[in-house]
């Protein structure tokens, strides 16, 4: 029984299995590729692959591996790239970029943009904390009828026995004693210039007279009266300002700044820097300074340099010896805190300038910039840069020591005018 409608048979339907088509028949040529595996076979005359439905146009085949040979498509599936480029097979959807190189030179910039950051940060707080410790406690504006300033620096640098602030045990080991008050231990003259720097012990046993002078604290005028004493009872009288008047007096020479250290001072400084080597020339034992040294190199704590310093009786030259091994240490402490280890090593500058600020006092006018010159300048001398001598002395009179006038002129020439200094000291 045929149910095909009249005039419809196997033979006209033709090829048409498209849509809507009642036919059996399965339609293989549109549910399955060609899928030809291997090379593309030549071009030549061969039989052509059979015709395909009515409307569907011809199925391109695999020829290579990455698409569709010859039509220039590429579905992707043979790659992994199915969803999208960047290749390399790193996952569907992702696009991977190359990393760009790092701009050093932008690196580079900004370290040292922070480095100088840093450091200016550091000096200027350093500056100003260091600054604030100064004890500017010295009036020399209160000084009357001084000399005229000549070329170069000039700084009186004494050492006290003040023993403000030391307790009965430190008085015991520094071998101080407890005498009231406070008088000079040493007494020097730095100057500095363009043809280097000399340094001048005053013998406290100098015979100087004492001048006309205006009172530090009660501002009353004292008029001279030609009375001669020792150098060390000016200071004892009124203080740093009589000091430097009866130097400028008795010298002709003007005082730039002033800078003052008592005995605990001095020892906190020598043991922040962790102590100062000196070669001792002989060996030395004095019971009323607490020397006991023996002859050769040794690095002296505080408590030994502050011996050390104030030696006098063990020594054959009494004061003026002393005055030399006062000018030697001095010299080396200032050279041991001016090196590298000590300037680069936060841990042991900032103590040190700690110890030493704390304990000087200085005029109104000193800066820390003043104060760094100062120690360069002492630095020199100890390097050999510089000259170093005590005062000249003719003899004595009334059991103190009497300058050479004529020598002392000279020098004060020498000095106002930033010479190179010719005269020698005792």
């Amino acid at each position: 029984m045929n149910d095909w409608p009249e005039g419809w048979s196997g033979d006209n339907r033709g090829s048409g299995y498209g849509r809507g088509s009642a036919s059996a028949r399965p339609e293989s040529a549109r549910v399955m590729r060609q899928v030809r595996r291997g090379a593309t076979p030549p071009p030549g005359p061969g039989p052509s692959a059979p015709p395909y439905g009515a409307g569907v146009p011809q199925q391109p085949s695999y020829t290579d591996g990455q698409g569709y040979g010859g039509d220039g498509y590429d579905s992707g599936y043979n790659t992994g790239q199915v969803y999208g480029g960047g290749g390399g097979g790193q996952g569907p959807g992702r696009q991977v970029r190359d990393r760009p190189a790092p701009d050093w030179r932008r690196r580079i910039k900004w370290t040292a943009i922070t480095v100088v950051t840093v450091l200016v940060v550091t000096t200027v707080g350093t500056y100003f904390w260091a600054d604030s410790k100064l004890n500017r406690e010295v009036d020399l504006s209160k000084v009357i009828e001084r000399p005229e300033a000549g070329e170069g620096t000039n700084y009186l640098i004494v050492g006290s026995d003040s023993r403000e602030g030391m307790t009965a045990d430190q008085k015991k080991d520094l071998h101080t004693g407890s005498a009231e008050g406070k008088r000079t231990d040493s007494m020097m003259i730095l100057h500095t210039g363009d043809n280097g720097s000399t340094l001048i012990s005053l013998p406290r046993d100098s015979d100087v007279e004492i001048p006309s002078f205006v009172g530090s604290e009660s501002g009353k005028e004292y008029p001279g009266t030609g009375r001669h004493t020792k150098l060390n009872a000016a200071y004892a009288e009124d203080g740093p300002e009589l000091l430097v008047r009866t130097i400028e007096h008795n010298t002709g020479l003007r005082l730039d700044h002033y800078v003052e250290i008592g005995f605990a001072g001095f020892a906190n400084i020598v043991d922040a820097v962790g102590g100062v080597e000196m070669d001792i020339p002989q060996d030395i034992k004095d019971k009323k300074s607490g020397a006991d040294f023996k002859k050769g190199k040794q690095t002296l704590n505080g408590e030994e340099a502050l011996a050390f310093v104030r030696t006098r009786y063990a020594l054959a030259g009494s004061d003026l010896d002393r005055t030399k091994n006062q000018q030697k240490f001095l010299s080396a402490l200032a050279s041991q805190v001016a090196t590298p280890s000590t300037v680069l090593n936060p841990f042991k500058l900032y103590p040190t300038m700690g110890a030493g600020l704390d304990s000087l006092i200085v005029d109104k006018d000193m800066g820390l910039f003043d104060l760094a010159s100062m120690f360069w300048a002492m630095k020199s001398v100890s390097g050999g840069e510089g000259t170093s001598m005590n005062m000249p002395i003719s003899g004595s009179v009334g059991g103190n020591l009497k300058w050479d006038d004529a020598k002392v002129k000279k020098l004060v020439e020498e000095l106002k005018n930033d010479e190179k200094v010719t005269v020698s000291g005792n």
